[in-house]
């Protein structure tokens, strides 16, 4: 069988020799050459830095608006009403709202069966107040034409106050829901109907009843 190639036994420690000496040279050569960072960015842009001044936009927390509608009262039929509004949205979501109304109810259907009537004279004012908790639930938009489109929002609101009548004051519960149009930045048409649920005393007899309102305003945001 033919024998298997060997290195010379000098050329063997020729090469150990030079491998010896090369090894400390190679390690001093990696160690004088200066180390990059390994997040070091390789291309500076020179890009001029300008200063940005933050724009001050206005939370437009606040709401104060005026409202008018009707105001359907259990057992007396429906009267106009005028009112006023304050709120104080808390989140995009939620919003605190505060109410105040009034509206002239007539007796004129119970004076035509009973003598005298209900109340002490033919007409009396109901005036109501309360605080109520909204929820802003189908953010959208209505389209005026092909073009122009505005912003609205459909919210469910509920709240607890009181409302007196004929001397009677009683505490109201009013659960209810709404659609704000916005006309701008400022400002905003808003549609509610809302069922006002307090317990009258009618000729001798106390029972719970339920008042609806439909009315139409104008908000302003702060």
């Amino acid at each position: 069988m033919p024998s298997k190639p060997t290195l010379h036994p000098w050329l063997t420690v020729a090469l150990l020799a030079a491998a010896l000496l090369l090894t400390p040279l190679l390690a001093a050569a990696q160690a004088s050459e200066p180390q990059r960072p390994a997040n070091e960015q390789v291309i500076v842009p020179e890009v001029e830095r300008r200063e940005v001044r933050l724009p001050r936009i206005p939370s437009k927390d606040l709401i104060a608006g005026l409202f008018a509608g009707i105001y359907s009262t259990d057992s007396f039929g429906a009267s106009p009403v005028v009112g006023l509004r304050l709120g104080y949205h808390l989140t995009e979501d939620f919003f605190f709202e505060a109410a105040y109304g009034r509206a002239r109810v007539s007796d004129e259907s119970f004076r035509q069966i009973l003598p005298g009537g209900v109340f002490s004279s033919e007409k009396s004012t109901l005036s109501y107040y309360n605080v109520s908790l909204g929820y802003n639930l189908l953010p959208g938009e209505v389209f005026l034409g092909a073009r122009r489109a505005k912003a609205t929002v459909t919210y469910l609101i509920a709240g607890i106050g009181s409302t007196e009548l004929d001397d009677q004051r009683n505490q109201t519960i009013n659960i209810g829901l709404g659609t704000r149009f916005l006309l701008g930045q400022r400002s905003a048409l808003q549609l509610d109907l809302r069922d006002h649920i307090f317990s009258f005393d009618l000729l001798g007899e106390r029972r719970s009843t339920h008042n609806l309102e439909l009315t139409l305003g104008l908000s302003l945001f702060f």
